[in-house]
């Protein structure tokens, strides 16, 4: 086995437009070791893995592997460079092994099955993983489309993997277990890991290096030992410290706010996504719902948001049955924050103030005579939600597509929460991919939504997320409620083995 090259950053500038997204960046990732990088929402991390992967030229500096210059995908794909993005990039209508197969670059155009299945298994063999080759993509849990991914990086030979928020979608333990395993590949010789993260504790517990960019600049480079998780904190943030969680308050007021009755929702594949469904929300309450994905939580947000159809059951918003529409979402004040807002609750072209303007628009004090835009009115708001929130934009007028996602969540969550008119928050996994900055302000406005009588369903996928926020969480498995407790309640063991349709 090839010993896995060493990959260098040197002196990495890159701009888009008036955006300096890196400036003057210097990283070196030895030959087997495990290097962690981490930065706030927008400080250049993501830029920096597509300038080593050939995906950005650079505007100055250089990328070497083993001391040779790489400027394209394919160079960086022979010189043994792969990484796993934050999303999955697996063909889901196909089988574990038509995907790993689809990988190599090398794919003849006719394929010889019967020894393709004699590769893949003898390859398995040697894996630090075991998956069922004739099994769909989309019947596999997040953890197992997970390891597929990895799987996939190692058929191709790769020996240096970059690594984008590999655990945002696993379970506490499923984590643990692939962090584990690819800390033992690189303590075997066998890999070398660069490692995109917003869990400090990942950092700390499985990195050899550190590395701290911040607004596009390098601010530390360290080894994991020498440092500690709050140093590394401070050092991400610089002098801007992030909020402390806001005080929980007892709302006297106890009532049902959002009720889901007995909703049953088909998915993608024409079969019930969400089963038989029962909760209610109430005034002052934050309830969490916790599951692995591809549980049904997407389809019951998108049903609530009016984004699905219902095939039956039934939603009540105050006593009151509820079917979204923009007058209905405006009389409730039922608002819902789906997952990737850049592509689900914004408009990527247009300007940050237009994208503020969007649920009020056509009211004044943004609209003369019911049908004439005021600008000045909707410029003058727009900077009042940039300043309230911190939305870092270079102006109003800059398009939301050239956010970071931390700063295109501040805007969907100043446009929604920043009017006195949200009593009810559906919001689906808000912190994926966000700093503990970005994080903990998003948290803090959910928090303070439920202090002044509102409501917040809270989908996600972070159970450290739901513990630090929710009040009560339900579990959902197999498109059903299958667990319940209270926070202070709460089984972390327990909660797993019911994400994982363990119950038992």
């Amino acid at each position: 086995m090839p010993t896995p090259p060493v990959v260098e950053a040197l002196g990495i500038s890159k701009s888009f437009g008036g955006l300096r997204a890196l400036d003057d960046v210097s990283i070196e990732v030895p030959s087997g070791s495990f290097h962690a990088i981490v930065g706030e929402n927008g400080a250049g991390k993501s830029t920096l893995a597509k300038c080593l992967l050939g995906f950005h030229r650079p505007d100055s500096g250089a990328v070497k592997l083993d001391g040779m210059a790489v400027t394209t995908p394919a160079e960086a794909r022979r010189a043994g460079l792969g990484m796993v993005f934050q999303h999955f990039t697996l063909a889901p209508s196909l089988t574990v092994a038509e995907n790993l197969v689809l990988a190599r670059p090398d794919l003849p155009a006719l394929l010889n099955w019967s020894k393709e299945k004699e590769r893949l298994r003898a390859f398995l063999d040697t894996a630090p993983f075991r998956i069922d080759l004739d099994a769909r993509v989309d019947h596999l849990a997040a953890g197992e489309k997970q390891k597929v991914e990895i799987l996939k990086q190692l058929y191709l030979e790769t020996r240096a993997l970059i690594l984008d928020e590999p655990t945002s979608v696993l379970t506490p333990a499923e984590a643990d277990e692939v962090m584990t395993v690819l800390r033992d590949l690189v303590t075997g010789g066998r890999l070398s890991v660069l490692l995109i993260t917003h869990k400090l504790r990942e950092v700390m517990a499985y990195a050899d290096r550190v590395t701290i960019v911040r607004r596009g600049r390098r601010v530390a480079s360290n080894e994991v030992r020498q440092m500690d998780a709050s140093r590394i904190a401070e050092l991400m943030v610089g002098s801007a410290q992030p909020p402390e969680q806001a005080i929980r308050r007892q709302v006297r007021e106890r009532r049902p706010a959002l009720e889901i009755r007995d909703l049953r929702v088909l998915g993608d594949q024409g079969l019930a996504a969400v089963d038989q469904v029962n909760l209610k929300v109430h005034t002052g309450e934050i309830l969490g719902i916790a599951g692995v994905s591809g549980n049904g939580q997407r389809e019951l947000v998108q049903a609530i948001g009016g984004q699905r159809g219902i095939e039956s059951g039934s939603i009540l918003a105050f006593g009151v049955l509820y079917r979204p529409s923009r007058s209905a979402i405006r009389r409730a004040g039922l608002l819902t924050l789906p997952e990737e807002p850049l592509d689900n609750a914004c408009v990527a072209q247009m300007s940050v103030a237009e994208n503020l303007a969007l649920r009020s628009f056509e009211h004044p004090p943004m609209a003369k005579f019911g049908f004439l835009s005021d600008r000045s009115a909707i410029r003058r708001s727009a900077e009042a939600a940039v300043r309230r929130f911190s939305i870092r934009t270079p102006s109003i007028r800059a398009a939301v597509r050239t956010l970071s996602g931390g700063n295109v969540q501040r805007l969907v969550l100043a446009r929604d929460l920043g009017g006195p008119d949200t009593r009810i928050m559906v919001a689906a996994n808000p912190c994926f991919g966000l700093d503990f900055a970005a994080t903990a302000f998003v948290h803090n406005q959910l928090i303070a939504l439920r202090n002044r009588g509102g409501s917040v369903l809270l989908v996600s996928e972070d159970l450290d997320e739901l513990m630090t926020v929710a009040d009560r969480i339900l579990v959902m498995s197999g498109g059903r409620i299958a667990h319940e407790t209270l926070r202070a309640d709460l089984d972390l063991a327990a909660v797993g083995r019911y994400m994982g349709g363990h119950a038992g």
